[in-house]
């Protein structure tokens, strides 16, 4: 049984019925009883089963980032984020049922099989917090149920430290008591691991870019150094690495194996070893999401890739695109060639063509606002009907395990050439790209990369290191692998460089009217203009210059579609990094829920 799937497909029904004949040999029907509750393996594994919606549902992307971006950006790209006065992201029901489980667990009275259990409900508990450190800060702990009357209902946030250390010691239980097998739609023992990784990455590089920020000032004293958060990132990804026998997807060569795992209807056919958790989503169960519709429809995402992102991907032969003379004003065809075997994995570049076809199409500046049109998680034409998609979507998997691993060392001051070549080598062996060499790296940083034009890298604390040049290289090599997978907005939060997301959202670069061939067949794809109306023999797609089609430059320059969007906009370092708690959550605790800072509610306490 294919765990997420049928999570979804049965949501509705009871989760505690083992079968109908047996529920009534032992409790009677009208209610649980508190003796027997979560006794047996079945009960264990379907109460659980209602956790998996804690991952994200739906087709995902970056489309809160300087990365990918849509028809409608998102408040965050905006500046238009707002004070909810209702639970917003501040839900708390999840919680509730997962210490609701620790109430009843012991009543199985299986040790080998309760810690099981217990291990992968704590997995999910460290999950729960972690969304919300990332998104509020410091937050209430709660390791038990919460009745109406209960007081610490009303409780103030706890320290971001406390949570922290709540969160290791769930994960590490878990580590140790979840199975080792591999299973693609279960959380295992190597989905704790990875997991464990990633957060304390995340911690570890929040704490270091974000020295004297205000709500880490109420660290207590003896709060772990971010080298402590760095050193656990890098030994789980270690350990994961070393004995959990996963490996990257190459089975299809350098020029399709990293759009191959994207394209799976089921992970599990083809012995895709490098994937350690996915949803699995089912069209005859109604169980789909909306990732062709999205790069299929002038109408609902319009995804494009930004030309930072593009500009950003090496030369084939591992030299710097952003070195090249001219290459700001290259056209589409000539920037693309030669680069990175996963640019082609990741756009529409000249002889893309549908998976399942051998029709070649180019680039549709009607379905991507940027002309740069992602192809990730794009299947067949058949898939094209708004929520007909049913590929399987990655939560989590190897490859983004190893780039933890070499950021967290790098971030240490502990990385060697050997930490890059058993993370970063075999990322871009999988491409047929050179190594990353760490010496070269650091004798030479890319000054592209710390451009404030383009939305740099800017902090001091990086700038300053001796390691930038591999801590940069490690952050392109990130930005890229795992581009549109929904790491990129919180990876530019815990680095505090907020003021990337100032930067404008670029796309293709076009000199002025004209017919321009996107995919080099000898036919234009799509014809600009800035007359009346379009001129005879013009491509299938039009665009007047200014109205339907804005530029960078007036009648030239780069695609800059949301150029008027967001006018004036800026980042506030003073309150952007954290959202606001919403205003009911603060007035039912008559202000002992204090709001972030930057945030004014109108409350007076």
């Amino acid at each position: 049984m294919k765990t997420i799937k049928y999570i979804i497909a049965i949501l509705g029904a009871s989760l505690l019925l083992s079968s109908c004949e047996d529920m009534l040999d032992r409790f009677p029907q009208d209610k649980l009883s508190p003796e027997t509750f979560l006794s047996t393996e079945t009960e264990l594994r379907s109460y659980t089963n209602a956790l998996y919606p804690l991952f994200p549902t739906g087709f995902f992307s970056d489309g809160q980032s300087d990365a990918v971006i849509g028809r409608n950006l998102s408040d965050e790209m905006r500046g238009a984020r707002t004070i909810a006065s209702g639970e917003s992201d501040w839900s708390w029901t999840y919680l509730r049922r997962i210490n609701t489980f620790f109430e009843y667990a012991g009543n199985c009275k299986d040790d080998k099989l309760r810690n099981e259990y217990v291990g992968l409900v704590r997995f999910f508990r460290a999950f729960f917090y972690f969304e919300k450190v990332k998104t509020f800060g410091d937050v209430p702990w709660y390791d038990h149920t919460v009745g109406s009357d209960d007081p610490d209902l009303y409780k103030a946030r706890d320290s971001r430290e406390l949570v922290m250390q709540k969160m290791i010691e769930d994960i590490d239980f878990a580590i140790n008591n979840l199975p080792s097998n591999h299973d693609d739609y279960r959380v295992t023992k190597w989905t704790a691991l990875a997991f464990k990784s990633r957060f304390c990455l995340f911690e570890g590089t929040f704490r270091k870019y974000h020295a004297g920020d205000a709500t880490l000032r109420t660290l207590p004293a003896d709060a772990k150094p971010y080298t402590w958060y760095l050193e656990q990132a890098a030994d789980a990804a270690d350990k994961f690495i070393a004995s959990s026998g996963y490996s990257l997807y190459t089975k299809e060569g350098p020029d399709a194996s990293y759009i191959g795992l994207f394209t799976k209807y089921n992970i599990s056919e083809g012995t895709n070893r490098e994937v350690i958790l996915a949803r699995d989503y089912e069209v005859q169960y109604s169980v789909t999401h909306s990732a062709n519709s999205d790069y299929t429809s002038a109408t609902l995402g319009k995804r494009g890739i930004t030309r930072k992102i593009i500009a950003s991907y090496l030369c084939k032969d591992g030299s710097r695109f952003t070195d090249k003379a001219g290459w700001e004003t290259m056209k589409f065809v000539d920037e693309v060639k030669d680069r990175d075997p996963r640019l082609a994995q990741s756009i529409r570049t000249p002889g893309y063509c549908r998976l399942g076809t051998d029709t070649k199409i180019a680039p549709n500046l009607n379905h991507s606002v940027t002309g740069y049109a992602p192809i990730k998680y794009f299947m067949g034409p058949e898939d094209d009907t708004y929520q007909q998609s049913y590929c399987d979507l990655i939560l989590f998997r190897a490859a983004e395990v190893y780039l933890n691993y070499a950021e967290a060392k790098a971030e240490l001051g502990t990385i060697t050439q050997g930490d890059i070549d058993r993370s970063i080598k075999p990322i871009r062996d999988r491409v047929g790209m050179p190594n990353l060499d760490l010496t070269v790296a650091n004798a030479n940083p890319d000054p592209f990369l710390t451009n404030v034009v383009w939305g740099g890298f800017t902090n001091s604390v990086l700038l300053n290191n001796p390691n930038k040049g591999v801590i940069l290289e490690i952050r392109r090599e990130r930005e890229i692998e795992l581009l549109g997978e929904g790491f990129r907005y919180f990876d530019v939060i815990r680095w505090a460089e907020g003021h990337i997301l100032e930067a404008p959202l670029l796309g293709m670069y076009f000199p002025g009217a004209g017919n321009y061939d996107l995919d080099e067949d000898g036919t234009a794809d799509v014809t600009l203009y800035t007359g009346s109306s379009a001129p005879a023999g013009s491509a299938p797609n039009t665009f007047k210059i200014g109205s339907e089609l804005i530029l960078s430059n007036g009648e030239s320059g780069c695609v800059d579609t949301h150029r008027d969007s967001r006018p004036g906009w800026t980042w506030n370092d003073e309150r952007d990094y954290y959202y606001p708690i919403p205003v009911k959550e603060r007035s039912l605790t008559g202000g002992v829920l204090t709001q972030n800072p930057g945030w004014n509610d109108g409350l007076t306490f």
